[in-house]
């Protein structure tokens, strides 16, 4: 190859915020990365970039086990080796202040999965699995809609369990729903028996779970305890259901948030590419997510000038309704000059069941469509 042809890799920074157990298959261990991998190849096969991109993975402790301090040194590791953007962090507690960094001192943009409008800024955009100000309202949607009145709510004593709770107030009063107890709970898997008894106590239709997710962990044999089945639902922590069997079992039979959804074509065919690429076809949040994650990244590097942090940048502001693969047929991706925010379509989540066998989940509703 002549000296004309070479150029150096796009770098991608990967700031994974929390260390998966040593026990994590790594099959799922790939899926975290396999999908941008297939996604940035074929924009090389198919010219819309000119080189490739090097995907620089870091994984780092950081809330709720962990400290913020950990994960924006990893920030800071990404931008000093060359990186473009960022993809993460992902968890709230973490973002947040992160956010105030890459504001202050790195100026590369992000892109996180969280949830939390004060994520979003100049340098910072998201595809979030999940919404603090959405979901509640999906919640009190869909439990009115199936008909229950009343409601007892566990609450994780962090940022994100209280965000859920504020908005879910404010979503039950529009639905006429009654929360009839609050208990709050530590946002890592600690004894919840007593909580769960007062709730219980309280008498509500139903229950629903505020929190990124480790507080839910012994949840369900509290309530076998008081012999006690109540419809119950969460929100995108039911996405963590893939990061281990601890939370798989913590969630069987709960009603829960996702962005899988098998009547999206789009996210249907992307599978097909991805089996054909790496013979498996894991059918759940994670791969269709990274893959609207990565196009979104592709066409940023594509069409950034120069290709500098603050090119792409400005490149991902012209990112405009490109189909998505995950969340219901029709969902969009599109940011703006002052849009951080993604998603465009009420079906960027959908209402999944994990059932009593651990093993098969069914859609339960799509939002947007009443």
């Amino acid at each position: 190859m002549s000296y004309e042809s070479k150029a150096e890799p796009i770098r991608l920074g990967y700031l994974f915020d929390f260390k998966l157990p040593d026990s994590f298959p790594k099959e799922q261990r790939a899926d975290l990365t396999d999908s941008f991998e297939l996604v940035f190849r074929q924009g090389l096969e198919r010219g819309l970039i000119d080189r490739p991109v090097e995907i620089v993975f870091r994984e780092v402790e950081g809330l709720p086990k962990g400290t913020v301090k950990a994960v924006v040194d990893a920030y800071g590791e990404l931008v000093d080796e060359g990186c473009l953007a960022v993809f993460g962090p992902a968890i709230t507690d973490n973002a947040v202040p992160v956010r105030e960094a890459i504001e202050s001192r790195f100026h590369v943009p992000a892109i996180s999965v969280s949830g939390a409008d004060a994520w979003l800024g100049e340098w910072t955009f998201a595809l979030p699995q999940g919404s603090m100000t959405d979901e509640p309202i999906y919640w009190a949607h869909l439990i009115a809609k199936l008909g229950h009145r009343t409601v007892g709510v566990i609450v994780e004593q962090s940022l994100i369990g209280e965000s859920y709770l504020r908005h879910f107030r404010t979503a039950c009063r529009r639905e006429g729903l009654d929360i009839v107890a609050e208990q709050m709970v530590a946002q890592t898997a600690q004894d919840v028996g007593e909580a769960v008894g007062r709730l219980h106590a309280a008498g509500p239709d139903a229950l629903v779970h505020c929190g990124f997710g480790f507080g839910i962990v012994h949840v369900n044999p509290a309530l076998a305890a008081l012999g006690w089945d109540p419809p119950r639902f969460m929100g995108t922590a039911f996405q963590n259901a893939w990061i281990n069997p601890v939370m798989w079992r913590a969630i069987k039979g709960w009603i829960g948030l996702d962005q899988y959804d098998e009547g999206n074509k789009v996210g249907q065919r992307f599978l097909d590419e991805f089996q054909q690429a790496f013979g498996r076809r894991p059918q759940y949040c994670v791969p269709v997510v990274n893959r609207d994650l990565a196009t979104v990244l592709l066409h940023a590097f594509a069409d950034a000038h120069p290709l500098s942090p603050r090119g792409v940048k400005e490149a991902l502001e012209r990112v405009k309704m490109i189909p998505a693969a995950s969340g219901a047929p029709g969902t969009r991706l599109s940011f703006g000059q002052w849009t951080r925010r993604g998603w465009m379509g009420a079906g960027y989540l959908v209402a999944r069941r994990l059932h009593p066998d651990g093993v098969s989940s069914s859609l339960v509703d799509r939002f947007g469509e009443d």
